[in-house]
């Protein structure tokens, strides 16, 4: 049975005037399970910041270890420092267990606000029981997930966003659920909904939060591959064999640069046919060969690509233009970032002269460099990369 691909992504946005933020995401992709953990330590700032991380960090190495949720909650109770002035040590959670064979989800959550899960865009409910452990009331759900299903966990600033000023009581779980319903799309990643969510409660703090916010999302994906290629092979003899080669790859195909175009056309028998559009007059047109999904300009583009994806990775850059925009790089950015979960980078190693800079030795290539920065950010996007060169 082929594993489930489960996509994941937050943001935060910190207390107005806090440095640190409160909360704490923690990702672990072990090979069966993924575990997701999002803590929100008591208070903000720095004090916080510590009780999340230690939370979060805690929970999701117990849990990779084959521990159980009660062992986790008493060494949390036993573990967190105690706040001098209030004598508490406290950190609400929530925790996504995610097994990627049976499709099976694990729920426990205490004290943040309830997990959203949409289905078909729709909210739907579920079965909560209540166990005490160490002297916390824990809520745990199991259920049975599907393919397109998304989760969304919340710290407790997203239902305080608004309060006093444009909401008198804040914005309470059933708006947000029917806002998420409103913003839904299919092909939406985790981390674009999650983005939404934290823009709307920015917009409500009027951009001065009250308190951290954070929403994590995670999608229950089926797998889907993306190629990439840009610039011809060293030698002009493997020509063929390269093209042969990418295009029995399975999934998409993009093919970036002027001479890597050249050489596509030729091994398909297909000709280029370039858009006159610039929809963004610092990114070159798009073109057209049949049987290739879509082809770009080269390192211009991809320079851009790279600049997105440094936005896309951060937990606090909630701007994403290129989810509507239809010049390449964003073109590029939807199929890498939103429909990838693996993506196979070809890259010839013929050099450029209008790309090199004479002081530098020849594996720093402009190309070769934003290639391999491309590839740990989508890394970092929980992609499997693979990276050839030719």
């Amino acid at each position: 049975m082929e594993k489930l691909y489960m996509e994941s992504g937050w943001l935060s946005l910190n207390k107005m005037g806090e440095e640190l933020c409160g909360d704490r995401v923690e990702c672990i992709n072990l090979e069966n399970c993924y575990l997701m953990v999002l803590a929100d330590g008591l208070g903000s700032g720095v004090k916080a910041n510590i009780l999340s991380t230690l939370t979060s960090k805690i929970i999701s190495t117990m849990l990779a270890n084959d521990m159980t949720i009660e062992e986790c909650v008493e060494t949390i109770a036993n573990t967190l420092p105690v706040c001098s002035q209030r004598q508490v040590a406290y950190s609400t959670f929530t925790i996504l267990q995610a097994f990627k064979t049976t499709g099976e989800v694990i729920i426990t959550q205490f004290d943040n606000p309830q997990v959203i899960i949409l289905r078909d865009g729709k909210s739907i409910p579920y079965p909560m029981e209540e166990r005490v452990i160490a002297g916390k009331k824990i809520q745990i759900t199991h259920f049975q997930g599907q393919v397109g299903d998304l989760l969304l966990m919340m710290s407790d600033g997203t239902i305080h966003a608004g309060v006093g000023t444009v909401l008198n009581f804040g914005w309470q779980l059933p708006e947000i659920i029917e806002y998420a319903q409103r913003k839904y799309k299919p092909d939406l990643s985790a981390r674009s909904m999650a983005g939404i969510i934290c823009d709307a409660c920015r917009d409500l703090y009027m951009d001065m939060p009250g308190d951290d916010t954070t929403v994590a999302a995670l999608r229950i994906r089926r797998h889907r591959e993306v190629n990439l290629m840009i610039g011809p092979p060293v030698d002009p003899a493997q020509d063929e064999e390269i093209c042969r080669d990418f295009f029995a790859l399975p999934g998409k195909h993009i093919v970036c640069g002027g001479t890597t175009s050249t050489l596509v056309s030729r091994y398909l028998g297909q000709p280029v046919n370039p858009s006159i559009d610039y929809i963004d007059p610092k990114i070159p047109p798009i073109a057209f060969i049949k049987g290739v999904d879509l082809v770009t300009e080269g390192v211009i583009t991809l320079g851009r690509v790279v600049e997105l994806a440094q936005k896309f990775v951060s937990s606090q850059d909630t701007d994403t233009p290129w989810r509507t925009s239809k010049d390449g790089a964003s073109l590029i950015a939807r199929l890498l970032f939103e429909e990838a979960t693996k993506v196979e980078l070809y890259v010839g190693r013929a050099i450029n002269p209008a790309h090199q800079n004479p002081n530098l030795p020849l594996n720093l290539s402009l190309k070769l460099r934003l290639m391999e920065d491309l590839a740990a950010l989508l890394e970092k996007m929980d992609k499997r990369v693979s990276l050839r060169y030719y």
